[in-house]
This record gives structure tokens, C-alpha cells and sequence, in this order.
């Protein structure tokens, strides 16, 4: 559905997107990481034909796509991050939706924007003025404007930003009903535990480079080094995290806030051991609980490796 060969975007002497390869396949949402400036908007503003790039070639529904392709155009659905509410702000939440209705023909117009305000909590508010709508508001209404004409790729830049948890839910759940349809999803955020809760997949892209790219499971599994053991004890002997480093297993141990962490191998599971261990010394385990790598956490992982990386070649100088 989505493909780039050799995706490059530069600016002057600057490279904004060095030479990225994507393949997204049907049916899969797809998380697009990576820190302000890392390249995200000028990847998605390519993919979508806003600019050219300066090399490299993007196809959509396996074709060369380009700006004038206006038949691959009207099957893509677009949420940006920034809505350009000022010029209709005199529109009614319905006469805006209308609009682009007319705009791409929709048959039976009225009842597809009655049914989208309606998954989105917003049928309540359809004859109220935008410029009155609050930018949760004005963000369900961008999700409803995008899946007007029923497109088979849909981008989302920020879709979550400025919702409060009730409206994330609606949206995090729109997201996976559309997806179910068949949609195809492409989605940038900064929203890192969303995005963990809702993509197939997920890239990271840093100082405009792809860093990595795989499955949720499986980039955490690449990328945990070692597994946490989180311990809430009844009492905390005052040299229990340097005595539980003499186990054979445990990489290292420390005190966080009210919890006893032991860090130890990814391989095996050594709750059983830490227990009896902890038990034997009279000491009462409250709770004993492995914590897994999260996506905020491989996020950190690999954008530290890389600053680390880039300032030792020499290149933060």
C-alpha cells in the first residue's frame, strides 16, 4: 500500500530524510516514531505529494505516486497535526463536514456524517459554530472530515494530541474499528503508550535516518538487553539490594521510591528463586512483579545510542 526507495529530502546543505525505505503492506497500522526534527513531517508531507523529494521515488497502491495522480489521491484520508480552522470558522460542525462531502460526491452524505460525528461523540455539537469547538473537538472533527469519502490509506499526524483519556479511548477505538475494515493506517505521534497499544508495527526514524523498524514484540525482544524484577516488601533491610547481587542471576539491584528493582537476564524467569530467596531471610514479598520494556523505553534506547553515537563520530562538534 505504501512504499519508498531511497526517500531523500534535503534543504540547502541539510538532509531532512536521508535515503528511507518503507514497505507497508494492507490492512497493517503503522507507528512512525522519532524526536522533533528527526524527519517525521517531511517523510509524511512526501508520502503525501505536498513536496517533491529530492531523491527517491514513492509508491502508493503499488504505483508511482505524484501530486497529479489525482485517482491514488482521493483514496487517501489525511488528519494533520494542525487544523486549519480560522477560514471556516463561521461553519457548523455539519456544514463543514457537508462541504467536503460535496467535495468528493459522497452518496447519502447526511447519513455518513451523522454516523461518523456520532462514533466520534461530536452528533451533540453538529450545528454549533467550529470556531467554538475546543481543539479535542477540532481533532475528532479532522478524523471525521478524513474518513468522509471512505479512503483505503488513512494518515494520521498527531491524531490524540490536545484529547482528554475519554477522547483518546474513542479515538484509539475508531482507529482499530477502521483498521478492521481493512483500512490501512499510518500514523506519527509523540503519544508513545498509544501508539503501543494500537500499531503492528513501528519505525524510528532519527536525524532523518530509519533506525530501526519491526514488530511491537519483536523490537522489544531485540532490545532489552535484560529483564526488571519489581519487589514491594513489607521491610527494607538497609543492605538487601547489595546482598540480593550475590545471586548468580541478578545483574544488579537498587532501590526505587518503595520498590526493591533486580535486573536480571531476559531469558528465564527467576521470580520463584528471588521469593524463596526473600522468604529464607524472614523478608515478606508484597508483590513480586516482572516489568517488560515498553516503547517509551526502546524509544529512549535507540535515540540515546545514536546522540551517543553521532557525538563520538564527531559530528556534535
Amino acid at each position: 500500500m505504501i512504499q519508498t526507495t531511497g526517500l531523500t529530502k534535503k534543504y540547502g546543505s541539510f538532509t531532512a530524510v536521508d535515503n528511507v525505505n518503507l514497505n507497508i503492506p494492507a490492512g497493517e497500522i503503522y507507528g512512525f516514531l522519532g524526536p522533533n526534527g528527526a524527519g517525521k513531517t517531511s517523510t509524511i508531507m512526501m508520502l503525501l505529494g505536498v513536496i517533491n523529494p529530492t531523491g527517491g521515488e514513492v509508491f502508493l497502491f503499488n504505483e508511482k505516486y505524484s501530486p497529479k495522480r489525482l485517482d491514488l489521491r482521493k483514496r487517501i484520508g489525511v488528519v494533520p497535526e494542525k487544523h486549519p480552522q480560522g477560514m471556516w470558522s463561521w461553519m457548523t460542525g455539519f456544514e463543514y463536514l457537508q462541504m467536503f462531502a460535496d467535495l468528493f460526491v459522497i452518496e447519502n452524505s447526511s447519513e455518513r456524517i451523522e454516523h461518523l460525528l456520532k462514533e466520534v461523540n461530536l452528533l451533540h455539537v453538529k450545528n454549533k459554530r467550529i470556531n467554538e469547538y475546543s481543539r479535542g473537538m477540532m481533532q475528532k472533527l479532522s478524523i471525521s472530515r478524513a474518513l468522509l469519502h471512505d479512503p483505503d490509506i488513512l494518515f494520521l499526524d498527531e491524531p490524540i494530541s490536545g484529547l482528554d483519556p475519554i477522547g483518546i479511548k474513542q479515538v484509539r477505538d475508531l482507529i482499530l474499528a477502521e483498521n478492521r475494515e481493512g483500512r490501512t493506517i499510518f500514523i506519527s505521534s509523540h503519544m508513545l503508550s498509544e501508539m503501543e497499544k494500537i500499531c503492528d508495527r513501528v519505525a524510528i526514524i532519527f536525524k532523518g535516518r530509519l533506525m530501526k523498524e519491526d514488530n511491537m514484540n519483536a523490537m522489544m525482544e531485540k532490545l532489552a538487553e535484560d529483564k526488571e524484577i519489581h519487589i514491594d516488601l513489607e521491610d527494607y533491610p538497609d543492605t538487601i539490594s547489595e546482598d540480593i547481587k550475590a545471586l548468580d542471576f541478578v545483574i544488579d539491584s537498587y532501590k526505587q521510591e518503595n520498590l526493591l528493582v533486580v535486573k536480571i537476564p531476559k531469558i528465564g524467569d527467576y521470580r520463584k528463586d528471588i521469593s524463596k530467596y526473600l522468604i529464607n531471610r524472614n523478608l515478606v514479598p508484597l508483590s513480586i512483579q516482572e516489568k517488560n520494556l515498553s516503547l517509551e523505553d526502546a524509544f529512549v534506547t535507540i535515540t540515546k545510542e545514536n546522540v551517543e553515537m553521532f557525538a563520538e563520530s564527531g559530528g556534535g562538534k
